[in-house]
C-alpha cells in the first residue's frame, strides 16, 4: 500500500468524519430506530438502509482485503463477554434513544438529551478504565473463548469469494423470509401469486416459491427505488435540504467506510470516545498514560494525544451539525425532566457495555459484521437481544409486533 503522509492522514479523517455526519442526519440513519421500529411496528424503512450499508459493505471489504487496500480487521477475542457486552450496550442504546453513531448526529443536530448521554457514556468509560484490571480477571479472561478470527481468514479462498457469497446468501435468505409472508397459507389463497407457486408439494418447494416471490419483491423495491430518483422533479437544492432515503445513506456510509478501511481500518465510535474521555482528564492533570485501560489498551502505548479517529469522531457531530444547519432541523431541543433517567441510565450502559464487549453497533453489527468477525458476529446478536428485550420493556402496555 502506498504511503500516506499524516497531513493527508489529518485531512481524510476530517473528511471522513463529515461525511458520516451528513449522511447520518439526512437520513436519520439510526440503529435503534432500525431494530426498535421493526420489534415494535414491522417498520422496515431505516432497517433497509442498514441491510443495504452491510451488504455494500461487505462486498467492498472483502475486495480491499484481498488487494491489500486495507489497514486492518476489526476481530477482538471472542466470547461470552461478546455476547453480554452486546447485550449491555443494546439494553443502553435502546433506553437512551439512540446508537452510537445516532447520539452523534443527534447531538450535532441540537438535542440537549444526546449531549448528556454522550456525558454519561463518558462516564461508563471512566468506570470501565479504573476497573480494568479487575474485570480482566474476573470477566474478560474466564469468558474468552478464543483469539479474534474472521471467516475471510479462516477459508482457503480469497476473501472476495466469501464477502460475494456471504452477500448473495444473505439476499437469499432476506427473499426467503419476506416471500414465506406473502405466500398464502391455502393454495386458493388471493395474493396475486402464482398457482405454481402457491402450490404446497413439499416443503423444500414451499421454500423454493417464496424465495422466488421474494426475489420478485427485492427486484421491484430496487426498480421502484431507482425509479424514485429518475422521476424525482425536486431541484437539486430541494433533493438536498429534505430528507434522505436511508438505503441512501446505508449505502453511502458503506462506501465512505470503505475509504476509513483504506486509510485506518474498521470503522468505530465508541473506542474513540473513550479515548476521548481520557484526553480530557489527562488535560485536568490524572495521569492517563499509568491507567492500563487508556495507556496500554486504547493509546497503544504511544502517549495520550489526539488521533486520527477521535478527530473523524468529532469530525461526524460537526458534519452533522453543518447539515442539520443548512436544512433547518437545527435547533436546541430540551429534555423533559422526566425523560432524563434515559440518557443518564442508558449512556451510562452504552459506555460499560461497548467497553465490556468491546465495540458499539458500528464496531460490532455495521463493520464487525462485514468482515465476518466471530466476535462481532456474537456481541451483535447481544446487542439484537438488548434491544429486542429493553423494546418490549418500553412497550409493555401497548405490545410490540414481534
Amino acid at each position: 500500500m502506498p504511503a500516506i503522509s499524516p497531513t493527508a492522514y489529518v485531512v481524510l479523517s476530517i473528511g471522513v468524519g463529515l461525511a458520516f455526519g451528513v449522511l447520518l442526519q439526512k437520513s436519520r440513519f439510526c440503529f435503534v430506530s432500525a431494530f426498535r421500529d421493526f420489534i415494535a411496528f414491522k417498520d422496515t424503512r431505516v432497517l433497509k438502509g442498514v441491510l443495504a450499508g452491510v451488504l455494500v459493505m461487505t462486498s467492498f471489504w472483502s475486495l480491499q482485503a484481498t488487494l491489500g487496500y486495507f489497514r486492518g480487521f476489526w476481530i477482538p477475542p471472542w466470547g461470552l463477554a461478546s455476547l453480554i457486552g452486546g447485550f449491555v450496550f443494546g439494553v443502553g442504546m435502546t433506553m437512551a434513544g439512540g446508537c452510537a453513531s445516532g447520539t452523534l448526529y443527534r447531538a450535532g443536530q441540537g438535542y440537549v438529551q444526546f449531549w448528556i448521554t454522550l456525558l454519561f457514556m463518558g462516564v461508563g468509560y471512566v468506570v470501565v478504565a479504573f476497573s480494568f484490571p479487575t474485570l480482566r480477571s474476573v470477566y474478560f479472561e474466564p469468558l474468552r473463548f478464543g483469539e479474534g478470527s474472521t471467516l475471510y481468514l479462516q477459508l482457503p479462498w480469497p476473501p472476495a469469494v466469501t464477502g460475494v457469497g456471504i452477500a448473495a446468501a444473505a439476499v437469499l435468505v432476506y427473499a426467503l423470509i419476506l416471500g414465506r409472508r406473502r405466500l398464502p397459507d391455502e393454495p386458493n389463497g388471493r395474493t396475486g401469486v402464482f398457482a405454481d407457486e402457491r402450490a404446497q408439494v413439499t416443503p423444500t418447494g414451499r421454500s423454493l416459491a417464496a424465495m422466488g416471490v421474494g426475489l420478485r419483491s427485492i427486484g421491484g423495491g430496487l426498480r421502484s427505488y431507482l425509479r424514485g430518483f429518475r422521476t424525482d422533479d425536486r431541484d437539486l437544492k430541494a433533493r438536498l435540504r429534505d430528507p434522505w432515503d436511508a438505503r441512501t445513506a446505508g449505502v453511502g456510509l458503506a462506501l465512505v467506510a470503505s475509504v476509513w478501511f483504506w486509510v485506518y481500518g474498521a470503522w468505530a465510535i465508541t473506542g474513540s470516545e473513550a479515548k476521548w474521555a481520557g484526553w480530557i482528564l489527562a488535560r485536568g492533570g490524572l495521569n492517563v498514560e499509568g491507567i492500563e485501560y487508556w495507556g496500554s489498551v486504547l493509546f497503544r502505548g504511544e502517549g495520550v494525544a489526539v488521533t486520527v479517529d477521535m478527530l473523524m469522531i468529532l469530525s461526524v457531530v460537526v458534519g452533522s451539525f453543518l447539515a442539520a444547519k443548512a436544512s433547518g432541523d437545527f435547533r436546541l431541543r430540551w429534555p423533559k425532566l422526566e425523560r432524563l433517567p434515559n440518557p443518564v441510565v442508558g449512556g451510562f450502559l452504552m459506555g460499560v457495555g461497548s467497553r465490556l464487549a468491546p465495540g458499539c453497533n458500528i464496531a460490532n453489527l455495521f463493520s464487525g459484521v462485514a468482515l465476518l468477525s466471530v466476535h462481532s458476529i456474537l456481541a451483535g446478536a447481544g446487542i439484537v437481544l438488548g434491544t429486542y428485550v429493553m423494546t418490549h420493556w418500553l412497550y409493555r402496555e401497548v405490545g410490540c409486533a414481534i
